[in-house]
């Protein structure tokens, strides 16, 4: 059997094995449980398993006795902004996000929109752990109410944020490739790029659930995309995943703008339009110096958190960051909730783009220049602990920090190790000025690992 992965991520598993009936009606009873007054949003990003998940884990929670807020397929950060703005007890999400279609899961959202974090998820998992629930009785039982027009309310969200210009974007007329991977981004997506004008070709984007390609978007999963782009002679290339939090871009070349450089012009073009030296910008420990790069140039402090959305979520609400994110396509914008959403990347990039005035690989060279290499290991070849422990033994005297994992910063590059809060795997980040100057980065940590 397959292991159920628990984290402040939520729960993620296989389907019909570590994923069953019985562990959803668990997690989402001593959810109903744990949270106090109100309804409870919930939403999912299309998976063919969530036409069970979803209704089971609203039955749950109206037997419970909880209103139900019921928003259908739609991503990841408009629950988290319906949550906001229905003021609501909190949310629960059926998506794996990123992991292939086999797997599912929940996430679990707080009061704030935000999703619990450490402390919260140890008191939320005592009282998974304390059975048996308290059930609602015949005549108190909840309620599903639909609230199919929030997607809507999104766009209008990120639409009228204060340096966005329709206008201007619309003078552009760009021509955007879409790839929704058929999830919970297949509407929502074209419908905001064509109300900024876009010519929009849609790729994937049948809300089908069915994957047409691994759904993390990286290069390797999106050469269908970059060929697309090259053959409609269009300006870019989207690419979201199932849960359309995260952003990757193509250029009309045909090459990967880099995940990276999502979260990365999203802090350039915020902090240039703020122009106030001494804003906060907070990302994780996985995230490309490219960030630190551009904050500089504009006088502000990048303050670094563990790797995982909430950490940088609750440290930019604690300090009043401006901007945030991660170095994996999410942004995160204060201004419209505190979240990593796909669509207020869409607009900040495009406003930035169609303010530049050139292409996208034009815009590219802006940037400052760095290569990172992501890598993966099974946890099943590998003691993650004892690992860690002899890299730390190994680079004691070197700049390391290890708040999450672990964090070696050399001269010309830096290394992160650390074990995945979402898969049974451990992950590997090296970033430096040359692809082969990263890889030989990451060959410092991999080789201890493989004697």
């Amino acid at each position: 059997m397959s292991e159920l992965m628990v984290s402040v991520s939520g729960l993620r598993g296989t389907v019909g094995d570590s994923l069953t009936p019985e562990v959803i009606v668990r997690y989402t009873s001593a959810y109903a449980e744990y949270l106090g007054e109100g309804p409870v949003v919930v939403g999912w990003d299309g998976r063919t398993s969530g036409a069970w998940i979803e209704p089971l884990v609203r039955a749950t929670l109206a037997a419970a006795g909880r209103e139900v807020l019921s928003l259908g397929i739609v991503p990841t950060p408009t629950v988290q902004l319906a949550v906001e703005l229905f003021r609501a007890a909190g949310g629960i999400v059926v998506t794996a996000s990123h992991n292939p279609v086999e797997w599912n899961g929940l996430k679990f959202i707080g009061p704030e929109g935000l999703f619990i974090d450490e402390r919260e998820a140890q008191e939320f998992w005592k009282v998974v752990d304390t059975p048996p629930r308290r059930y609602a009785p015949w005549n108190s039982t909840g309620k599903s109410v639909a609230k199919r027009n929030i997607l809507g309310r999104h766009i209008q969200e990120v639409l009228s944020l204060p340096y966005i210009s329709m206008k201007t974007i619309r003078k552009a007329k760009y021509r955007v490739v879409v790839d929704c991977i058929n999830g919970a981004g297949s509407k929502v997506v074209p419908d905001l790029l064509k109300k900024l004008g876009c010519s929009v070709m849609p790729m994937n984007c049948e809300q089908t659930g069915i994957f047409a390609h691994q759904p993390e978007p990286l290069p390797e999963n999106l050469h269908d995309l970059c060929a697309e782009v090259v053959k409609r002679k269009a300006d870019l290339g989207v690419a979201v995943d199932p849960d359309a939090d995260r952003l990757v871009l193509i250029m009309e070349n045909g090459e990967p703008f880099v995940e990276e450089y999502t979260v990365t012009t999203a802090v350039r073009f915020i902090l240039r339009k703020l122009g106030t030296p001494g804003e906060k910008v907070v990302v994780n420990l996985s995230t490309t110096r490219a960030v630190d790069d551009v904050a500089r140039a504009a006088g502000a402090e990048v303050i670094r958190t563990k790797v995982g959305e909430i950490h940088v979520a609750r440290r930019m609400k604690e300090i009043g960051a401006v901007v945030g994110g991660e170095g994996n396509g999410g942004v995160i914008l204060p201004a419209v909730h505190y979240g990593r959403d796909s669509l207020v990347g869409i607009v900040l990039i495009l406003q930035e783009l169609a303010e530049f005035g050139g292409t996208i690989s034009e815009y590219r060279a802006t940037l400052p220049h760095y290569v990172i290499v992501k890598q993966k290991y099974p946890l099943a070849s590998i003691d993650a602990d004892a690992a860690l422990a002899t890299l730390m033994s190994i680079f004691r005297n070197e700049k390391v920090n290890t708040l999450d994992g672990l964090r070696i910063d050399f001269a010309d590059g830096w290394v992160h190790v650390r074990k995945s809060n979402t898969e049974p795997i451990l992950r590997i980040f090296a970033e430096a000025t040359t692809e082969s100057s990263a890889r030989e980065l990451a060959l410092k940590v991999t080789g201890p690992l493989q004697t």
